[in-house]
């Protein structure tokens, strides 16, 4: 049986997708805290899920070897649409679970248990989850201690979102400040053009000595100055 589909999910989705952590490489913060999960609960199987439109896909994985499942038969997204532990003792047994091709078939999953993986806005994006493959139940600090490393699951990535935030403002800042410094070269370089511009104009405005002598004007009736003969008479 397909889990109902949360009614924020449009919501959900975007702010899963601003964690920008689908499909990336796996990291070992993660695989510890997926470790330790399955050793505290005794658990062959653990994993960190993160449940998009159409899949669940595993940030982290003890037990298993592959990386995703489909949505419409995760455990991980009926996890998601409660609070709190989400605690399947034996899925033979349950009406939900018990056609479930992970139930009938490898890896014959019998007891889940998941806690979910909620943003500080409340949003569930996946679940830390222990699995095995006989009926069973997790003792009560077992719960405590599923819980509070889900949490710290959650502040992992929510650690892991901010790094990344403040490496692209960084990675803009360092663009602008090289536009601007670019723009100030531009600008002093279109100074420099236009102050030798205004001074060649200068240079050929100024009138030259030569040109500027006026020939003084003759008297009305005066006679020109025959001009004087060589070793004449």
């Amino acid at each position: 049986m397909s889990a109902p589909v949360p009614q924020n999910e449009t919501q959900r989705l975007k702010v899963l997708w601003q964690y920008d952590v689908l499909d990336t490489v796996p990291e070992e913060i993660f695989d510890d805290l997926t470790e330790l999960a399955a050793q505290i609960c005794d658990a062959p199987i653990a994993l960190i899920t993160l449940v998009d439109e159409t899949r669940q896909w595993f940030k982290s994985k003890v037990g298993v070897s592959i990386n995703e499942t489909s949505r419409d038969i995760s455990f991980c997204a009926h996890a998601i649409n409660q609070p709190g532990l989400f605690i399947v003792p034996d899925a033979t047994k349950d009406d939900r679970f018990a056609n479930n091709p992970l139930v009938t078939s490898d890896p014959k999953v019998r007891f889940y248990a998941g806690a979910p993986l909620v943003t500080p806005d409340g949003f569930a994006l996946g679940t830390l989850c222990v699995i095995d493959k006989v009926p069973r139940e997790l003792r009560p600090e077992q719960q405590r201690a599923l819980t509070i490393l889900a949490r710290h699951v959650m502040s992992q990535l929510e650690l892991r979102r901010h790094s990344r935030e403040l490496a692209v403002a960084r990675n803009h800042g360092e663009q602008l400040k090289s536009d601007v410094e670019k723009l100030r070269q531009a600008l002093t370089q279109a100074r420099t053009e236009l102050k030798a511009r205004a001074v060649r104009k200068g240079a050929r405005q100024k009138p030259s000595k030569s040109s500027g002598a006026r020939a003084k004007p003759r008297k009305p009736g005066a006679r020109r100055r025959p001009p004087k003969r060589r070793g004449g008479r």
